[in-house]
Protein backbone atom coordinates (compact mmCIF):
# COMPACT_ATOMS: atom_id res chain seq x y z
CA UNK A 1 0.00 0.00 0.00
CA UNK A 2 0.94 3.74 -0.59
CA UNK A 3 2.73 5.35 1.79
CA UNK A 4 3.21 9.14 2.49
CA UNK A 5 5.11 11.81 4.25
CA UNK A 6 2.22 13.09 6.38
CA UNK A 7 2.83 16.45 5.86
CA UNK A 8 3.93 16.42 2.33
CA UNK A 9 0.19 14.55 1.69
CA UNK A 10 -1.42 17.25 3.56
CA UNK A 11 0.74 20.03 1.61
CA UNK A 12 -0.31 18.09 -1.65
CA UNK A 13 -4.43 17.90 -1.03
CA UNK A 14 -4.45 21.55 -0.16
CA UNK A 15 -2.84 22.91 -2.91
CA UNK A 16 -5.33 20.31 -4.52
CA UNK A 17 -8.25 21.73 -3.03
CA UNK A 18 -7.06 24.93 -3.50
CA UNK A 19 -6.88 24.51 -7.25
CA UNK A 20 -11.13 23.64 -7.03
CA UNK A 21 -11.04 26.81 -4.74
CA UNK A 22 -9.86 29.25 -7.18
CA UNK A 23 -11.95 27.77 -9.83
CA UNK A 24 -15.24 28.01 -7.93
CA UNK A 25 -14.47 31.62 -7.18
CA UNK A 26 -12.18 33.12 -10.37
CA UNK A 27 -14.41 30.74 -12.87
CA UNK A 28 -17.69 28.94 -11.93
CA UNK A 29 -19.19 32.24 -9.96
CA UNK A 30 -19.14 34.44 -13.15
CA UNK A 31 -21.07 31.98 -15.41
CA UNK A 32 -24.89 32.16 -16.20
CA UNK A 33 -27.25 29.89 -14.70
CA UNK A 34 -28.65 28.72 -17.94
CA UNK A 35 -25.11 27.59 -18.99
CA UNK A 36 -24.27 26.29 -15.50
CA UNK A 37 -27.62 23.88 -15.58
CA UNK A 38 -27.56 22.89 -18.89
CA UNK A 39 -27.21 19.23 -19.62
CA UNK A 40 -25.53 18.11 -22.74
CA UNK A 41 -28.10 14.78 -22.99
CA UNK A 42 -30.88 13.72 -20.62
CA UNK A 43 -29.01 11.27 -19.31
CA UNK A 44 -25.79 13.32 -17.93
CA UNK A 45 -25.66 15.86 -15.50
CA UNK A 46 -25.20 19.59 -15.88
CA UNK A 47 -22.65 21.11 -13.90
CA UNK A 48 -24.82 22.03 -11.40
CA UNK A 49 -25.65 18.43 -10.64
CA UNK A 50 -22.20 17.31 -10.21
CA UNK A 51 -21.38 20.36 -7.70
CA UNK A 52 -24.57 19.62 -5.78
CA UNK A 53 -23.54 15.59 -5.60
CA UNK A 54 -20.21 16.95 -4.20
CA UNK A 55 -22.26 19.21 -1.62
CA UNK A 56 -24.07 16.50 -0.37
CA UNK A 57 -20.87 14.04 0.24
CA UNK A 58 -19.53 17.25 1.69
CA UNK A 59 -22.41 17.65 4.25
CA UNK A 60 -21.58 13.90 5.39
CA UNK A 61 -17.81 13.90 5.49
CA UNK A 62 -17.02 17.01 6.87
CA UNK A 63 -18.82 16.93 10.03
CA UNK A 64 -17.32 13.10 10.33
CA UNK A 65 -13.69 14.06 9.21
CA UNK A 66 -14.01 17.11 12.11
CA UNK A 67 -15.13 14.99 14.98
CA UNK A 68 -12.27 12.59 13.47
CA UNK A 69 -10.06 14.86 14.39
CA UNK A 70 -11.67 16.02 17.83
CA UNK A 71 -11.29 12.54 18.87
CA UNK A 72 -7.95 12.31 17.89
CA UNK A 73 -6.68 15.39 19.94
CA UNK A 74 -8.88 13.75 23.00
CA UNK A 75 -7.03 10.57 22.84
CA UNK A 76 -3.61 12.41 22.44
CA UNK A 77 -2.81 10.50 18.97
CA UNK A 78 0.17 12.50 18.08
CA UNK A 79 0.89 13.30 14.67
CA UNK A 80 3.31 10.81 12.80
CA UNK A 81 6.43 11.20 10.03
CA UNK A 82 4.13 8.55 7.84
CA UNK A 83 0.53 7.71 6.78
CA UNK A 84 0.21 4.18 5.26
CA UNK A 85 -2.84 3.74 2.90
CA UNK A 86 -5.33 1.03 4.15
CA UNK A 87 -5.85 -1.75 1.42
CA UNK A 88 -9.78 -0.50 1.29
CA UNK A 89 -8.80 3.21 1.82
CA UNK A 90 -6.76 3.31 -1.69
CA UNK A 91 -9.12 1.19 -3.91
CA UNK A 92 -11.75 3.44 -3.34
CA UNK A 93 -9.47 6.24 -4.05
CA UNK A 94 -8.52 4.79 -7.05
CA UNK A 95 -12.16 3.93 -7.97
CA UNK A 96 -12.54 7.59 -8.28
CA UNK A 97 -9.53 8.92 -10.07
CA UNK A 98 -10.12 9.75 -13.58
CA UNK A 99 -7.56 8.22 -16.12
CA UNK A 100 -4.60 10.45 -17.52
CA UNK A 101 -6.72 11.66 -20.50
CA UNK A 102 -9.65 12.94 -18.24
CA UNK A 103 -11.71 9.89 -19.32
CA UNK A 104 -13.88 8.89 -15.99
CA UNK A 105 -13.37 5.30 -16.28
CA UNK A 106 -15.83 3.14 -14.62
CA UNK A 107 -19.12 4.29 -14.50
CA UNK A 108 -21.06 4.35 -11.46
CA UNK A 109 -24.63 4.30 -9.60
CA UNK A 110 -25.17 7.24 -7.47
CA UNK A 111 -27.09 6.34 -4.44
CA UNK A 112 -30.49 7.83 -4.10
CA UNK A 113 -29.23 10.47 -1.14
CA UNK A 114 -26.20 11.61 -3.14
CA UNK A 115 -28.48 11.92 -6.58
CA UNK A 116 -28.73 15.36 -7.46
CA UNK A 117 -31.96 16.66 -8.71
CA UNK A 118 -31.79 19.13 -11.99
CA UNK A 119 -33.83 21.93 -10.81
CA UNK A 120 -31.04 23.63 -7.91
CA UNK A 121 -29.81 27.79 -8.35
CA UNK A 122 -26.44 27.39 -9.78
CA UNK A 123 -25.21 30.04 -7.92
CA UNK A 124 -26.44 28.61 -4.25
CA UNK A 125 -24.81 25.44 -5.29
CA UNK A 126 -21.45 27.19 -5.97
CA UNK A 127 -21.87 29.31 -3.11
CA UNK A 128 -22.03 25.92 -0.89
CA UNK A 129 -19.49 24.34 -3.04
CA UNK A 130 -16.95 27.31 -1.75
CA UNK A 131 -17.81 27.12 1.67
CA UNK A 132 -17.10 23.26 2.25
CA UNK A 133 -14.01 23.97 0.42
CA UNK A 134 -12.56 26.47 2.91
CA UNK A 135 -13.56 23.99 5.94
CA UNK A 136 -11.93 21.33 4.11
CA UNK A 137 -8.76 23.36 3.94
CA UNK A 138 -9.30 23.94 7.85
CA UNK A 139 -10.07 20.19 8.28
CA UNK A 140 -6.83 19.49 6.52
CA UNK A 141 -4.33 22.07 8.60
CA UNK A 142 -6.02 20.98 11.81
CA UNK A 143 -4.78 16.97 10.58
CA UNK A 144 -1.26 18.30 10.52
CA UNK A 145 -1.25 17.58 14.38
CA UNK A 146 -3.05 14.48 14.50
CA UNK A 147 -1.81 10.78 13.76
CA UNK A 148 -3.53 10.24 10.10
CA UNK A 149 -3.31 6.54 10.51
CA UNK A 150 -5.30 5.95 13.99
CA UNK A 151 -8.15 8.77 13.51
CA UNK A 152 -10.74 7.24 11.27
CA UNK A 153 -13.86 7.79 9.61
CA UNK A 154 -17.05 6.13 9.01
CA UNK A 155 -18.19 5.50 5.22
CA UNK A 156 -21.40 6.95 3.98
CA UNK A 157 -22.44 3.67 2.61
CA UNK A 158 -21.89 1.62 5.64
CA UNK A 159 -21.30 2.98 8.45
CA UNK A 160 -19.78 0.19 10.94
CA UNK A 161 -16.71 0.22 7.62
CA UNK A 162 -14.52 2.96 8.47
CA UNK A 163 -11.66 4.75 6.88
CA UNK A 164 -8.06 5.86 7.91
CA UNK A 165 -8.69 9.43 8.31
CA UNK A 166 -5.84 9.85 5.45
CA UNK A 167 -7.32 7.67 3.27
CA UNK A 168 -10.95 10.08 3.96
CA UNK A 169 -9.18 13.01 2.66
CA UNK A 170 -7.92 10.93 -0.24
CA UNK A 171 -10.88 9.29 -0.98
CA UNK A 172 -12.80 13.20 -0.81
CA UNK A 173 -10.59 15.15 -2.69
CA UNK A 174 -10.38 12.11 -5.74
CA UNK A 175 -14.08 12.02 -5.59
CA UNK A 176 -14.22 15.85 -5.82
CA UNK A 177 -11.64 15.72 -8.61
CA UNK A 178 -14.02 13.23 -10.80
CA UNK A 179 -16.85 15.44 -10.87
CA UNK A 180 -15.02 18.64 -11.22
CA UNK A 181 -13.94 16.88 -14.33
CA UNK A 182 -17.23 15.93 -15.27
CA UNK A 183 -18.26 19.79 -14.43
CA UNK A 184 -15.86 20.98 -16.34
CA UNK A 185 -17.00 18.41 -19.37
CA UNK A 186 -20.75 19.93 -19.01
CA UNK A 187 -20.11 23.30 -19.04
CA UNK A 188 -17.71 22.83 -22.22
CA UNK A 189 -20.62 21.44 -23.82
CA UNK A 190 -23.06 24.54 -22.85
CA UNK A 191 -20.77 26.62 -24.87
CA UNK A 192 -18.33 28.41 -22.08
CA UNK A 193 -14.96 28.57 -22.79
CA UNK A 194 -12.68 26.74 -20.70
CA UNK A 195 -10.28 29.20 -18.26
CA UNK A 196 -7.46 27.27 -16.59
CA UNK A 197 -7.48 23.23 -16.01
CA UNK A 198 -7.91 22.38 -12.22
CA UNK A 199 -4.95 20.99 -11.03
CA UNK A 200 -4.54 17.39 -12.39
CA UNK A 201 -4.36 15.31 -8.73
CA UNK A 202 -2.30 12.48 -8.82
CA UNK A 203 -1.25 11.84 -5.17
CA UNK A 204 0.69 8.59 -6.47
CA UNK A 205 3.77 11.45 -7.43
CA UNK A 206 4.58 11.79 -3.85
CA UNK A 207 3.75 7.87 -2.26
CA UNK A 208 6.70 5.49 -1.72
Amino acid sequence: MPVYLSNTLINELQEQTESFLNKAIGEWQMIKHSQFALKESPEKWSATQCLEHLNSYGRYYLPVMEKAIREARKKDWKATTHFKSGWLGNYFTQLMMPKEDGSLGKKMSSPKDHYPVSNFNSHQVIGVFIEQQEKLLQLLEDARSIDLNKASCPISIAKFIKLKLGDTFLFFIAHQYRHIIQAEKALQAAGVLQGAEVLYFNPGKIAS
